[in-house]
């Protein structure tokens, strides 16, 4: 498959496909876990958590669901990037976060699980820093805390030449034009 993936919102007809996508991504990552067993909980947790309260995007390609995104549009949390293990390194989560920022342009925070280089390498590529440590209260496993914030224009982040100390314009008690 090439070329970009179609984004679209969710619909309550996707759920059973969004949640096997999100079986088979986790399976792929964590082989360990049966995340079969977590299919139930998940689909509660789908339905009771994120689909009241996050924006959710849907990627396909012909006609498939290859990813999807869930953010929370009024704190900016990412929960979720899945994207089909078969699709991965086609630049779809690249599209998904691309979206997440569109909905949340002024930050975006999430956890990441600590034994998750992949995931890890892309956040950092996107400009996210690890912003704290802690251990997930479902899977108690580690997490790094990230962040994302726009970039700030340099003029924001540079004072002004005209400024004095602490940032604030020099006054000129002079007459205009005395500088």
């Amino acid at each position: 498959m090439s070329g970009p993936p179609r984004l679209r919102p969710y619909a309550a007809a996707d759920e059973d496909v969004v949640v096997e996508l999100w079986r088979r991504s986790w399976q792929q990552a964590y082989p360990d876990i049966d995340f079969s067993a977590r299919v139930d909980w998940w689909r509660e947790r789908w339905r009771k958590e994120l689909v009241p309260n996050a924006s959710i995007t849907l990627a396909e390609r012909a006609g498939a669901l290859v990813g999807f995104v869930t953010i929370d549009p009024r704190t900016g949390y990412l929960d979720q990037i899945v994207v089909a293990p078969e699709a991965w390194g086609e630049k779809i989560a690249e599209a998904l976060l691309a979206e997440a920022k569109r909905i949340c342009p002024q930050k975006i925070e999430l956890h990441v699980n600590k034994d998750n280089a992949r995931a890890i390498r892309f956040y950092e590529k996107h400009g996210f820093v690890i912003t704290g440590e802690s251990t997930n209260p479902l899977s108690g496993r580690p997490v790094f805390a990230m962040r994302w914030e726009p970039p700030r224009s340099r003029l924001a982040r540079e004072p002004s030449p005209l400024a004095g100390e602490g940032g604030a314009p020099e006054r000129s008690d002079g007459e205009p034009g005395e500088g």
